[in-house]
């Protein structure tokens, strides 16, 4: 008896992986049905000439959020949208792959923001600073920009918010990233770390952890993450901070895993663009504003914000910067709910502008997903 049941357990496992198999095929069998009428929209297009003319930003959102909406496990949705960014991305490469600039180099939170929202089917190009990625996307050498623009616990990232103040650029999407820092070297132990290399951020996003483990351990800012992996790798007694990839790049150890001071921290990353995007069901929209005299009008903020109250938007971020045309006058860069085309965003943003000195519309795009 124990023989049979032994041998109806090799029957099953073997009728599972003939299912499997079936399974596979079939997968396989409809992905290359999917490339195959993807190709189709290039040809109803026309020859339009790059990758970018055929990215719809707003309708892979669309498609996205009906991937969760259809998900009901065992797999989490983040794996599941995972797998469907790999496809879509897959398929449009088949043209030729999008062109992402990013702040780099390679093995930095923003390459990990770059593939998450795109997948692995694009030409990630790394540049210096942020500067240099506006400037690529501007001129064509890049079809879309990766930026970082803020942090859930060290808050802006002023470099970003001040490129767009003569940028002609258009907010493409967002991405949200949870940020988990890791101390990685060459060395045995924590006891023969003399020194820690990694973005300012970075060590911001760690200091309690490095108060109360390697107090006298010298911190020295770089200019990435990267940067700081790299010399670990080749300096006795360095240590650095980054992500994991940081780590198989660079080929350090990681020493400690986790220590971020706050487990939910997460930054937020701007795609960056030429065009302004159709809406997607689920937008933001972002305006660049401000009025005649910022300093001096009492209520002046207000007053620009009244449209809002209004037409029942809610407002989710507001920011402010010098505004480089005299001291102490600043600009405000505010996040909505909605889009620009909106009939009730529309009426509240025409009568912003009509109220304000200077007023762009910075981008309206798909929320973060994922």
């Amino acid at each position: 008896m124990a023989g049979a049941s032994k041998n109806s357990k090799t029957l099953d496992l073997t009728e599972i992986r003939k299912r499997i198999n079936h399974i596979d095929e079939r997968l396989q069998a409809l992905i290359s049905e999917r490339a195959t009428i993807a190709q189709q929209v290039g040809v109803a297009k026309g020859d339009l000439g790059s990758a970018v003319d055929y990215y719809r930003p707003d309708r892979e959102a669309e498609v996205l959020r009906s991937v969760l909406e259809r998900n009901k496990g065992p797999m989490r949705d983040e794996e599941m949208l995972r797998l469907f960014r790999e496809i879509m991305s897959a398929c449009l490469a088949q043209q030729e792959p999008l062109k992402i600039g990013f702040l780099g180099p390679e093995g930095t939170f923003t390459e990990i923001a770059v593939f998450k929202h795109f997948g692995h089917s694009v030409r990630a190009l790394p540049f210096h600073t942020i500067d240099e990625v506006f400037q690529e996307v501007e001129c064509g050498a890049a079809d879309f920009g990766v930026v970082p623009i803020e942090n859930s616990t060290e808050g802006s990232v002023n470099n970003t918010l001040d490129m767009f103040l003569t940028s002609p650029l258009k907010i493409a999407g967002e991405i949200e990233l949870k940020i988990e820092q890791h101390l990685m070297g060459k060395m045995a132990g924590l006891d023969n770390i003399q020194r820690i290399c990694a973005h300012e951020q970075s060590l911001a996003q760690c200091r309690g952890w490095l108060r109360e483990y390697l107090p006298h351990v010298e911190l020295i800012g770089m200019s990435s993450n990267a940067a700081g992996a790299r010399r670990a790798r080749d300096e006795d007694g360095t240590a650095a901070i980054g992500p994991e990839v940081a780590a198989d790049v660079y080929e350090v150890e990681i020493l400690v895993n986790n220590i971020e001071d706050r487990p939910d921290n997460a930054t937020r990353f701007l795609v960056v663009g030429r065009k302004l995007l159709a809406a997607s069901g689920e937008d933001k929209t972002t305006v660049l504003v401000s009025a005649e005299n910022t300093l001096g009008s009492a209520g002046v903020l207000h007053d620009l914000l009244q449209p809002f109250a209004e037409h029942s938007i809610n407002m989710t971020r507001i920011e402010s910067r010098p505004s480089r045309r005299k001291n102490w006058d600043y600009v405000f860069f505010i996040d909505i709910e909605g889009h620009a085309e909106e009939s009730h965003v529309s009426k509240a943003l025409a009568k912003l502008e009509k109220n304000s000195s200077l007023f762009r519309v910075l981008g309206a795009y798909p929320k973060a997903i994922g």
